[in-house]
């Protein structure tokens, strides 16, 4: 099976890098697919109660041949449910559905800060977490004011903020203070939802060279600068493919793959690209750059392809790494 890193909480606990997300995946899919994940080796799968499909992830868990404790569970609260007792009553409502007595991991699924509910929310995630309900607690999808305010309010750092990057869109600043407070990165859709990443000519350049695919590339370019990945996929290729991307033969991929496509431009706002009326506005996430693969930092000048250089190990095994080294 493959061996998938496992980077601590500050809360003494610790989350499988690669898991399976469930996003727009219908309850009796989930049921099925996240049953295939688990067989093929996923330990973590990401769930969310706006997803409507907590009730398929929790047959798929029942059923399958590992122990619950084996297992890592993250679901999320709804924005409608933000509020100090309604937080603690849908996070009751998630375990009912998923037939477990914890989850591993309770996120607020958006800040909502029009709501105005979201420090009462995180007061409810940490009596949650006191009462046992979920091992761990963090966010998603904060803007990092409404983090420091959490913070501050409360004493209680969140372990996880789930947002959007991605090669192309890389988000330097929520991840550098992630770094300086312990908070770990996991990536949602970090193939870009499937877009012009997937066809990205650096990307697809690696990929073609070494006979893998192009979703592959991304996975083992997030691992190796430290985030949480929890990529989506129904097709039971895929499935296994993209686990595959966890195969590393060579600590070289975290020593020098850190800074792989760190590139900036002009430091320009983008706008993630986020589902739901309670999407964030240019400074949800705070001030972040366009950060487009092959540029040098801050000149936005194309480099050499030479900058960029990957390496395949144990070939013709799936023994990825990626090795992104200034030259």
């Amino acid at each position: 099976m493959t061996a998938v890193p496992a980077p601590p909480f500050h809360d003494g606990r610790s989350v499988p890098q690669l898991g399976y997300g469930v996003w727009q995946v219908e309850d009796e899919v989930a049921a099925d697919v996240v049953r295939q994940a688990i067989d093929a080796g996923y330990r973590h799968i990401d769930t969310a109660a706006g997803y409507q499909n907590e009730g398929g992830v929790g047959r798929a868990v029942k059923a399958a041949d590992v122990p619950r404790e084996d297992l890592f569970i993250t679901t999320k609260l709804a924005n409608e449910d933000q509020g100090f007792d309604s937080a603690k009553a849908a996070l009751d409502a998630s375990l009912e559905k998923l037939d477990m007595d914890y989850v591993d991991l309770y996120l607020i699924h958006w800040a909502s800060p029009q709501r105005g509910k979201y420090l009462e929310s995180w007061k409810a995630l940490i009596e949650s977490q006191q009462e046992g309900k979920a091992k761990s607690i963090g966010v998603s999808n904060f803007p990092i004011p409404r983090l420091e305010e959490i913070i501050a309010e409360t004493g209680v750092v969140p372990v996880m903020h789930q947002i959007e990057p991605h090669p192309q869109f890389q988000q330097s600043e929520p991840r550098r203070y992630h770094a300086e407070k312990g908070i770990l990165t996991e990536a949602w859709s970090p193939l870009g939802q499937g877009g012009d990443i997937l066809k990205d000519p650096v990307i697809t350049a690696i990929a073609e060279a070494h006979g893998v695919d192009a979703g592959q590339v991304i996975i083992a370019w997030h691992l190796a600068i430290g985030n949480v990945v929890i990529p989506k996929t129904v097709t039971p290729e895929r499935i296994v493919s993209n686990l595959a991307a966890a195969r590393s033969s060579s600590p070289r991929r975290r020593s020098s793959a850190s800074t792989a496509w760190t590139a900036r431009t002009d430091g320009s706002a983008r706008t993630p690209r986020t589902p739901g009326s309670d999407s964030p506005g240019p400074d949800q996430l705070g001030r972040v750059g366009s950060e487009p693969l092959g540029r040098s930092a801050g000149s936005g000048a194309t480099v050499p392809g030479s900058w960029i250089r990957s390496c395949w190990a144990g070939r013709p095994g799936p023994e990825l790494f990626v090795s992104f080294e200034g030259t």
